[in-house]
């Protein structure tokens, strides 16, 4: 638990610099990549560990009301038009850094409910609100070299008040995926998950999901991504 709470002080403190940076059109570091991303922020979450307690969890409590006031007062054309950059993946639209706040504490706080054994699952509010980002999620953790030399075609039918169903598409050049009605999914391995199961699953918490139809070319799909 107390490096998820130095990891949520160093990603927050680093969305605030981020947008420090856009609003005053200064030059940003060159992206690092998200390969290097999960090893990077488990060396700076534990760089906070000599942090005596109170001290951390009142900079937490204060950055996230900071960061907060910065995504409120957002206006409708710096949602989409501000371009914020990201140390690990580059300029960004602002809209987005509110939707990674949600998945920090989204999964962060599954994470510690689940490391003490607590009854457990994600609220369905975050769970709706985030599935169909996971598509995103896996577009840009796909590990290519991971696909050989026959593409992989898998469909999805995701519950929930923003499910549907999608059309994944995955080859040497890269992840592609999108909506498309029921009646049109087809392809040899479809996928059915609850939007939590869907979230938990892309970010490598558990392994879910039901899978029909060819289950090599859904193994194959599950063994396609690196962690971050």
């Amino acid at each position: 638990m107390r490096d998820i709470v130095g990891h949520m002080v160093d990603v927050t403190e680093g969305y605030l610099k981020d947008f420090d940076i856009a609003r005053s059109g200064g030059q940003a570091e060159p992206a690092l990549g998200l390969r290097v991303m999960a090893k990077r922020l488990d060396e700076r979450a534990q760089a906070f560990r000599s942090v005596p307690q109170s001290e951390l969890l009142r900079r937490l409590r204060d950055d996230f009301e900071r960061v907060m006031a910065i995504f409120e007062g957002l206006s409708a054309d710096e949602w989409t038009g501000l371009q914020v950059p990201h140390a690990y993946m580059g300029p960004l639209p602002a809209f987005i850094y509110p939707v990674f706040q949600l998945m920090d504490y989204g999964v962060h706080g599954w994470d510690i409910r689940e490391g003490l054994g607590l009854p457990n699952g994600l609220p369905g509010d975050v769970a709706d609100f985030l599935a169909p980002f996971m598509f995103i999620l896996w577009q840009v953790t796909t590990d290519t070299e991971r696909v050989g030399s026959e593409p992989i075609q898998v469909g999805f039918r995701v519950s929930g008040r923003n499910g549907g169903t999608w059309r994944v598409t995955v080859n040497a050049s890269g992840y592609a995926y999108e909506p498309c009605p029921p009646d049109e999914l087809n392809a040899p391995t479809v996928f059915e998950f609850d939007p939590g199961s869907l979230v938990l699953t892309a970010f490598g918490r558990v392994r879910a999901g039901t899978a029909y139809g060819d289950q090599q070319v859904a193994d194959r799909y599950r063994s396609l991504f690196f962690s971050i």
